[in-house]
């Protein structure tokens, strides 16, 4: 039987177990003073890394929970999993609201209950993917930025003891219009900083997070479809468990305006191809290797047939926005490597001008709202603001791959 927690651990990190366990051990007192007892909302907290922070912090035991998401399929799941699983400590007070964030309904709720004690937010676009044409990029930043200001706007009127909002090793020296974003939602919730304490994180792929290419090689498989993947992109990489134990000890432990990330070196960077080879191994494949997209569709028919020879179509990078490496912090920005053993942190951030960022946020809203809005003029404005943003662009999407 095949066990995707003991593949990942075994093939992917690399690692028995998770790599933040002696951090968390460290700090177990800390962490129930920050929970215990605790209010605690959670936005897009049925995905990959909102839920993975939910089991995280359960055990510290909060006072209350409450989970809201837009997909109200995986919240359902979730509440099931929660309540099926042996030993697993549930709040009294338990809500899941099937809602969006920047909806009316929803800041109706947040002020009915008169705010929360700590607040996390995972609702964002996180793909490089969704960078295709001025709509999907429109989509990406009304999210990303654009909504998030109007609920920082409203975490202000109850104000939280703490607030989460997860970042992206993208956001160092942002190549892609989603990294910019976020390192722009960074300038954003600094800027806050004043009305409440703001943390963040930056770290890599989650493995096998819903929506990524190792997820999706996983539904091709299950559908008998051929596999692609890039061959020359080499990416850090956390698991599920270890992405929500980030949020929890940045949002817990970290001091105001700081951002987390992990430790890891470059030897343990993975290639996507390589993770496809080895799944498909490990789930008793030969691997045959195309040299077309259509080449591979079309041997994938024998699988049809019981065929153990599963094709796959690895090919170099040229979509816009992919980045050559990853980084966690750039040269200009301070570190802390000695604090925690299995994080390193940046401190030192300054207080960001709310105004400046409410300016471009503007600027933003009024391109999109033009009929004559184009990337381009998407692109020379947030590289105004972010004078180290260089975009890549070659014209192509991923939506044009496997």
């Amino acid at each position: 039987m095949f066990n995707l927690e003991r593949f990942i651990n075994e093939y992917v990190t690399k690692r028995p177990e998770s790599m933040f366990l002696a951090d968390i051990e460290d700090n177990k007192a800390a962490l129930t003073k920050k929970i215990q007892g605790k209010s605690i909302l959670v936005i897009g907290g049925a995905g990959s890394i909102g839920s993975s922070f939910v089991k995280a912090v359960l055990p510290f035991m909060p006072g209350e929970l409450c989970i809201v998401d837009t997909n109200e399929n995986a919240l359902a799941e979730q509440t099931r999993d929660l309540r099926s699983s042996y030993g697993k400590y549930m709040p009294d007070t338990y809500l899941s609201y099937p809602m969006d964030y920047s909806s009316p309904v929803f800041k109706r709720m947040y002020r009915n209950h008169k705010g929360f004690d700590i607040v996390a937010n995972f609702s964002a676009h996180k793909h490089v993917r969704s960078e295709k044409d001025i709509f999907s990029i429109e989509a990406l930043l009304r999210n990303n930025v654009i909504n998030a200001k109007g609920l920082l706007d409203l975490l202000s009127e109850f104000p939280p003891e703490e607030y989460f909002c997860v970042s992206t090793d993208k956001a160092a020296n942002p190549v892609n219009i989603m990294g910019a974003s976020k390192r722009i939602m960074e300038d954003l919730i600094f800027s806050y900083s004043d009305d409440f304490p703001v943390k963040t994180a930056r770290f890599a792929n989650v493995a096998f997070s819903n929506g990524s290419l190792p997820d999706g090689f996983l539904s091709r498989m299950k559908k008998l479809q051929p596999l692609g993947a890039p061959s020359d992109v080499r990416r850090y990489f956390v698991s599920p468990i270890e992405s929500g134990q980030i949020c929890m000890l940045s949002c817990m432990l970290g001091d105001n305006r700081e951002i987390f990330f992990p430790k890891l070196e470059e030897a343990q960077m993975m290639r996507f191809d390589e993770i496809a080879e080895k799944l498909l191994t490990e789930n008793g494949y030969e691997v045959i290797k195309c040299s077309s997209d259509e080449e591979a569709i079309e041997k994938a028919k024998d699988l049809q047939n019981g065929s153990k020879k599963y094709p796959v179509h690895f090919s170099g990078s040229e979509t816009s926005g992919e980045k050559a490496y990853e980084e966690f912090f750039t040269d200009e920005e301070n570190v802390d490597m000695a604090r925690l053993k299995a994080l390193g942190i940046i401190t030192g951030k300054a207080l960001t001008d709310r105004k400046a960022v409410q300016k471009l946020i503007e600027d933003l809203t009024d391109i999109f709202e033009n009929e004559n809005a184009t990337k381009d003029k998407v692109v020379s404005r947030i590289s105004d603001y972010l004078p180290n943003f260089n975009h890549i662009e070659t014209g192509k999407s991923l939506d044009n791959k496997l």
